[in-house]
């Protein structure tokens, strides 16, 4: 058992030098990833690649504190201590690795808890990537951000209707009006769709999603700041120069401009979006359609 913070940091060094260059992800089966689970706390293992885990920036010593007093809060009114399941991702040798919560797995075992609720997702790997690239039959594509975007708030903006039960109780995300009929156009024209979050979605959670209104993504790249070591940067690095070799063309769409870029050369060329939110959507099709157009 964990009894302060000095053994917790030193756990954690350990658990770091242990896992960090063995551990390979690999992918839960669709019950294990759609339910909340109680997992051991010994099954949970710290991510190599998290500021948590860092030596010059580490764990934050008030927050697990606050955590510590939540838990034993939550302990005297309810059976549970925890509402919001930590998210992870299974791997081998064994159990699984933190890619949201370290704060509150270090205040579980602090307490001295042997296991913590968590939401098992399978991340965007490196291969996935690759993957996608290898087989594509097309030359141009078209990027979007999932977070900043494609899906919104309904006091952001308008947004496309609910999802018809039992959908709607499990794809609980909004869309941006419109963004169906353009990712029908984008499906249309040949251009591969990928889409971008930080957070930490499942890839055919993301696929399944935009399946439910009729339209078809290529490329979901799920949790986009968590690789920041070295190694991991260089791998972005090399994935970015792939993407870069496959496609002739790709187009950023945001919320306020279209920006076109072609090929090695890196030309581009910037549209605004005009109009009001009601009209992004029609908006950003009249500027695909003059690209289309011009090529």
């Amino acid at each position: 058992m964990i009894g302060n913070n000095a053994e917790l940091k030193a756990f954690l060094a350990e658990e770091v030098k242990k896992y960090k260059g063995i551990s390979v992800p690999v992918k839960a089966g669709i019950i294990k990833r759609a339910l909340i689970r109680w997992a051991p706390l010994n099954k949970l293992h710290p991510n190599p690649d998290d500021e948590f885990c860092m030596p010059e920036i580490g764990p934050n010593f008030s927050i697990i504190s606050e955590y510590i007093k939540q838990f034993r809060m939550m302990r005297l009114h309810t059976r549970e201590y925890c509402e919001e399941p930590l998210t992870v991702e299974k791997i081998r040798p064994d159990g699984y690795m933190i890619l949201n919560g370290h704060h509150r797995w270090a205040a579980a075992m602090l307490i001295g808890y042997s296991q913590i609720p968590v939401r098992i997702v399978d991340l965007t790997q490196d291969l996935d990537i690759k993957t996608i690239l290898n087989q594509t039959k097309h030359d141009k594509r078209v990027a979007l951000d999932l977070d900043e975007v494609v899906f919104r708030k309904e006091n952001e903006g308008p947004v496309e209707k609910l999802l018809s039960f039992p959908a709607n109780k499990i794809y609980k995300e909004r869309l941006r009006l419109g963004v169906p009929a353009l990712f029908r156009y984008l499906n249309q024209k040949g251009y591969d769709i990928w889409v971008y979050t930080a957070e930490y979605y499942s890839i055919d959670y993301i696929r399944r999603l935009f399946r439910k209104y009729h339209v078809h993504v290529c490329g979901v790249v799920t949790g986009t700041g968590r690789k920041t070591s070295e190694k991991g940067r260089a791998i972005k690095k090399e994935l970015e120069t792939m993407i870069a070799n496959t496609y002739v063309h790709t187009i950023h769409i945001d919320n306020n401009m279209v920006l076109s870029i072609y090929g090695k050369t890196k030309e581009s060329q910037e549209y605004d979006i005009a109009g009001t939110p009601e009209e992004w959507s029609r908006s950003v099709l009249e500027i695909m359609e003059k690209i289309d157009q011009n090529e």
